[in-house]
C-alpha cells in the first residue's frame, strides 16, 4: 500500500542496506533485505495502489482516487481481486462524471473478476442494469437483474432491484 513515489524511496534505500550488508559481510541481513526487494517489486504490480484509491473513492474523493489508479501502468498484470477493485473504483469514478460508456466498460470488466463478496458483484450487475436501462435497453438490463438476484445481497440492494424491476416494466410498456 505504498504510492509509486514512495514505494522508489523505499526501494532506494533497501539497495543502500542492500550493499551495506553486503560489504559488512552480513550475508543473512542481505538475504532477508533482497527477499523485501523482490517483494516490493512484486507488490507493486500484483497489488498496486489499489487500496488506497479505494479509501479515496470511500471519502468521496474521485480524483485523488483517479490519481492513484492512473499509477498502475498495466492493469492487467494486478492480481484477480485488486483487478476486479480497479475497475469497479473507475467505473463509479466514471459514473459519477457522467460518462457513461467509459462507466460500462469498466463495470463489464469487473463483473468478470472476484470481487469481495456477492453483494458487490451483484452492485456491479446493478449499475450495468441501470446504464442499459438508460440506453433504453431494457432486455439486457433484465438479464443482469436476474443475474443479481440470483446472489447473496442485501436488503438495500434487494430495494434497488426492485425499483429497476419497475423501471424496466415501464419502458416495456412504452
Amino acid at each position: 500500500m505504498l504510492t509509486k513515489k514512495a514505494r522508489i524511496w523505499v526501494l532506494v534505500f533497501a539497495v543502500i542496506l542492500l550493499f551495506w550488508t553486503l560489504y559488512q559481510e552480513v550475508y543473512e541481513i542481505s538475504a532477508a533485505v533482497g527477499i523485501g526487494i523482490a517483494l516490493l517489486i512484486w507488490g507493486h504490480f500484483r497489488e498496486g495502489t489499489v487500496v488506497m484509491a479505494a479509501r479515496q473513492f470511500h471519502d468521496k474523493n474521485y480524483d485523488a482516487a483517479e490519481e492513484l489508479l492512473k499509477e498502475i501502468k498495466d492493469p492487467d498484470k494486478l492480481g484477480r481481486h485488486r483487478r476486479g477493485f480497479y475497475e469497479f473504483i473507475y467505473g463509479n469514478i466514471e459514473l459519477h462524471r457522467q460518462n457513461y460508456a467509459e462507466a460500462e466498460k469498466h463495470f463489464q470488466i469487473a463483473s468478470n473478476f472476484p470481487l469481495r463478496n456477492q453483494n458487490d458483484k451483484a452492485i456491479v450487475l446493478v449499475h450495468l442494469a441501470n446504464l442499459n436501462l438508460r440506453k433504453k435497453m431494457p432486455e439486457r438490463a433484465r438479464s443482469y437483474v436476474d443475474i443479481a438476484k440470483g446472489l447473496k445481497i442485501s436488503a438495500r440492494v434487494k430495494n434497488i432491484i426492485q425499483n429497476i424491476e419497475h423501471e424496466i416494466k415501464s419502458q416495456q410498456v412504452e
